[in-house]
């Protein structure tokens, strides 16, 4: 009763907001699309979308069925690709999860080796989620999901690949740099430059700032590069895995300080699918990456 094409539609009319936009992104005319949806909507004797002005809003029912396409669409896309690498000869497709932006940084330094060792494979790397990156290991939308987080799942298994500290990158003429350590209290005043994730899932504030009662004011910037650039021109601080923030110290006009006493250690994980632990080029990706 209900086929990937509705599917497909129900997804565009959420993206985009309007019939009109939804049918040029699916390259329909606006009567075909609506034609299609009412159609759907007859069959199922349910109303999936409100008309509110030019702009369209789906129905509790549509919500169900936009949920479902969110689940199946991206499983099915990716079964695509892998049938299509097969009939071209190809071992498969790897599809990487990347759930923090200094981890894509470093997959992009083993990438290269990954696939000189494995010529027939193709990779896909997917950095955005519609729901969380466990999530989309669980639901087959990725195989291999790239975090520093632990989350404790039936059926999902961590290898850990290495561990690095986080650091605090301030200008080089900064007063913080003359500091052994640097306590919470310290950035009280600073701007905090960090990607655009919520302050939630980031270390320096669940880890050290927000324990302590420290609050201080954060910009988001979505370029690292950018970032530490703003870093280097007295704009503000950032926090970096201390291997990432290395390479900008020799760079540009910036330097490295510990976060607190002990520091902030973390460790970067290969996170897959029990049942897949075992396959070659998983624990290719593995070897590679503790090297």
């Amino acid at each position: 009763m209900i086929d990937r094409a509705h599917l497909t539609i129900i997804r565009a009319l959420a993206d985009n907001g309007t019939l009109t936009a939804a049918a040029n992104a699916l390259f329909l005319t606006q009567p075909a699309l609506s034609h299609q949806m009412r159609y759907l909507e007859k069959k199922l004797e349910v109303s999936l979308w409100q008309r509110e002005g030019r702009q369209l809003r789906l129905t509790p029912a549509g919500e169900v069925l936009l949920r479902t396409a969110r689940q199946v669409l991206p499983v099915l896309e990716q079964t695509e690709k892998t049938l299509q690498a097969y009939g071209e000869g190809k071992q498969g497709v790897l599809r990487i999860g990347v759930e923090c932006h200094p981890c894509y940084e470093w997959l992009k330094g083993i990438l290269a080796d990954f696939l000189i060792a494995l010529p027939d494979m193709d990779v896909d790397i997917v950095n955005k989620f519609q729901f969380s990156g466990l999530e989309g290991l669980l639901n087959h939308h990725v195989d291999l999901l790239v975090t520093p987080d632990v989350v404790k799942k039936k059926g999902v298994d961590y290898q850990s690949l290495f561990d690095y500290e986080l650091v605090l990158l301030v200008e080089k003429s900064h007063p913080l740099t003359a500091k052994a350590f640097i306590t919470a209290e310290a950035l009280l005043n600073e701007t905090i430059l960090t990607f655009p994730v919520a302050h939630d899932r980031l270390d320096i504030f669940t880890q050290f700032l927000l324990p302590a009662g420290i609050n201080p004011k954060a910009k988001a910037i979505a370029s690292l590069d950018i970032m530490v650039q703003m870093v280097s021109l007295g704009r503000g601080v950032t926090v970096l895995p201390d291997w990432l923030a290395k390479g900008y110290c020799q760079q540009l006009s910036v330097e490295a300080v510990k976060l607190g006493r002990n520091g902030i250690a973390k460790t970067l994980y290969a996170a897959m699918r029990t049942d897949d632990a075992e396959i070659n080029y998983m624990q290719l990706f593995v070897d590679l990456g503790r090297k």
